[in-house]
Order: structure tokens, then C-alpha cells, then sequence
């Protein structure tokens, strides 16, 4: 769960807190979404750093240097340079799923580029050596050419990861979770209408982040919702198990006391339809969540 509101001086606004550390736009918004730096919620629906999260890291040895290093995003390229090997085989390591994109984005030809933690990518060399050279094992080479490609799923577990941790309340965590399934498939999971309208007035859907000036609709709703068997029963589970603590401690609003749900809270979004429809088909029985995100990116139990 995220952390609890703070005051006055134990946070500070993202502007100060940029700053104070020297980063620029892009560096600090990668060090929010790997959780280098904590959020807490403020007035007004915004969200103020954790000072505590700034001072520690202003106190780490090499500073700014070091911090740059680990909010470095490389693509497929500079990758494969960084460990040695080709753009292909570190592309194929990634559509295998072992090794997770920060962002992505449409460049001018209208491809899809993805981009990763440098320290990550090393570490990934450190913990596969035996990947580096010669040939991929054989499950995996046969799940690439049947089409298999971890990378957008990947983005999105890091992205509902973030969310979670951020998330005020385990009504926070449902939303999340809601977001991932798309607007179809958590209508379904959340047949209530004012939880499922306060779950959307809390989280519309999954941010895409920067995806730049060429990405349409279509692409970007491909890429926010769930859409592979296991990744769909993973978030069904997870926003079963926040609804049961969230409906614990309080109902959600609307029931009485608070507006009802009106047409713009219970309808989908535009264009949600097409990619929330893939979460729903098939529909794969319900499992635990044993080995968490590791199962869904085909790494083990973990």
C-alpha cells in the first residue's frame, strides 16, 4: 500500500523536489516509476514527494552520478552493446520476457520502441551468462517463433506495480487492478455499479505514460489493457483479494450519501472496447497468485 499523507515538511512539491535532486523531466519520472522516489497523496487529487526519499538520496555517495546511472533507459541497441551482444538477440531476450521495459514509445515510422533500465540490462548479464553466447535455450526459441513477446505485459506489470504501491487505500489497489482488466472484463469482475464507478472516478484506466506525437488510439489501447490468459486470471485475483480488504473497512461511496453513478462512470471509454475485449477472450479458470509476475513472464515460480 502507498505511503500515508504527509505534512508540511516531511514532503515536498514534484517540481522542489526535482530540483533539489537535479534531474530533468524524463530522469524524474523514471526514478517515480521505479520507486526510487515515493509519492504521497496532497490536496486536490495531486501527489507530493516523500522529502525523506530526496535527502537520502542527496546523502548517497557519487550523487547526482550514481542516480543518473540507475534512471539510464537504453533501447534495444545501446542494450545489446552494454552486455556484449546484438540488437536481434538482446530484442529476443526481451520478447521472452527476461528483462521488463520502463517505457515505451511510437517513433515517425509508427514502430513501437522499447526502453530499459541500463543497471537491469547489466544485471541481466550477471545472472544469465550462459545466454550471452550460443544458442537460446529450446523452450524459448520455440515460444518466439510461435509469436510470443513478454514486452508489452511486461510494461504493464511494472506500470500496475507502481500503482499499487502508491495507492492510498486497498480501494486504490482495486482500481489499479480494474485499469489492467480494461473497462468489459472488470465490469464483469466488479458487477457492483457504485463500486465499479468509484473504482473508475479513482483510476480511469492504465497511464500510458509518454508515448509520443505518432501514437494513435488504436496502439495505445493495445498496449493498457490485458490481454495473454495468465495476466488476465493474475489481475482477476488481485482486485478480488482488494475488494475484500477495501469492502472491509468501508463501502464504496454512492450507496447514500454520495452522487450515483451517472452514464460517464459506467460506460466504457471511447475506443476501450476493441483491447478490453482481448482480457476477456479466452477466459482461463481462476489459479492462485503464486510466483506473482515472474509466472506471467515466463520466468518460474521465482
Amino acid at each position: 500500500m502507498g505511503v500515508q499523507e504527509l505534512v508540511g515538511a516531511e514532503a515536498l512539491g514534484v517540481l522542489r523536489a526535482r530540483e533539489e535532486l537535479g534531474l530533468e523531466a524524463d530522469e524524474f519520472d523514471v526514478a517515480l516509476r521505479t520507486g526510487e522516489i515515493r509519492t504521497t497523496p496532497a490536496a486536490g487529487g495531486r501527489r507530493r514527494v516523500v522529502r525523506k526519499d530526496v535527502e537520502r538520496l542527496r546523502a548517497e555517495e557519487g550523487f547526482p552520478d550514481t542516480l543518473r546511472e540507475r534512471l539510464r533507459l537504453v533501447g534495444s541497441v545501446e542494450g545489446g552493446e552494454l552486455i556484449g551482444i546484438t540488437r536481434d538477440r538482446f530484442t529476443r531476450f526481451a520478447k521472452g520476457g527476461l528483462i521488463r521495459p520502463v517505457r515505451w514509445y511510437v517513433n515517425r515510422y509508427r514502430t513501437v520502441v522499447w526502453l530499459y533500465l541500463a543497471v537491469e540490462v547489466r544485471q541481466l548479464a550477471v545472472d544469465h551468462p550462459a545466454l550471452l553466447t550460443g544458442r537460446l535455450p529450446a523452450a524459448l526459441r520455440d515460444a518466439l517463433d510461435e509469436g510470443e513477446d513478454h514486452r508489452p505485459r511486461g510494461w504493464r506489470a511494472r506500470r500496475v506495480e507502481e500503482m499499487v504501491r502508491d495507492a492510498a487505500d486497498a480501494w486504490g489497489e482495486a482500481a489499479a487492478w480494474a485499469a489492467l482488466l480494461g473497462p468489459e472484463a472488470a465490469a464483469e469482475a466488479v458487477p457492483d455499479p457504485h463500486e465499479r464507478a468509484y473504482l473508475r472516478r479513482l483510476r480511469p484506466g492504465l497511464p500510458p505514460g509518454n508515448t509520443g506525437s505518432y501514437a494513435v488510439r488504436e496502439v495505445i489501447d493495445a498496449h493498457i489493457v490485458a490481454d495473454h490468459p495468465d495476466e488476465v486470471a493474475f489481475a482477476q485475483v488481485s482486485l478480488a483479494d482488494a475488494l475484500l480488504r477495501a469492502r472491509a473497512v468501508r463501502p464504496a461511496p454512492g450507496s447514500g450519501d454520495e452522487r450515483q453513478p451517472g452514464p460517464a462512470d459506467l460506460a466504457p471509454p471511447k475506443g476501450a472496447a476493441a483491447s478490453s475485449s482481448a482480457a476477456r477472450s479466452p477466459r482461463p479458470p481462476r489459479r492462485t497468485a503464486g510466483g506473482r509476475w515472474r509466472r506471467l513472464l515466463g520466468l518460474g515460480a521465482g
